[in-house]
């Protein structure tokens, strides 16, 4: 089984990732094109005094989405950014929610890939669902070294 949190790439992106730490995101990758992604809503992701801005939803999502598509390319020594991402929001997400959202390569070409996502809460509700399309680039290009 391949480490994928070990590959020097997701590790770079670990340590450079300040966003994702802000907002006390976690993530796993299962294999190529599988990640979990989590986070627990806290009062600093809330727009309300009960329910999650959509925006960190939206964060979330992208994040969940981006490191599906890398798991595809990591071992092409690439790295992927976010083209367009289309969000569609069914259910708030409230204060203490365990969020976690998961990704599939639809469509994996040479540079582009598509790809959808679900987030859902720890009852299974579907908060969030998207699809996405990412470039896939040199490592280099990202300030990652070779």
């Amino acid at each position: 089984m391949q480490d994928f949190l070990g590959h020097p790439i997701v590790k770079g992106y670990i340590a450079a990732n300040q966003f994702g730490e802000l907002l006390s995101k976690k993530f796993d990758i299962v294999g190529p094109g599988e990640v979990i992604y989590s986070m627990k809503v806290q009062e600093k992701h809330l727009a309300t005094p009960i329910a999650a801005h959509g925006g960190s939803i939206a964060a979330l999502m992208d994040a969940t989405m981006g490191v599906c598509a890398l798991s595809q390319v990591i071992e092409q020594n690439k790295v992927v950014s976010t083209i367009e991402m289309k969000i569609s929001f069914l259910a708030p997400a409230k204060l203490g929610d365990n969020l976690e959202g998961t990704a599939q390569i639809v469509k994996n070409g040479h540079r582009i890939l598509f790809v959808e996502g679900l987030i859902q809460n720890q009852d299974g509700t579907k908060i969030a669902v998207a699809t996405g399309t990412f470039n896939a680039y040199p490592m280099e290009k990202a300030g990652f070294a070779g």
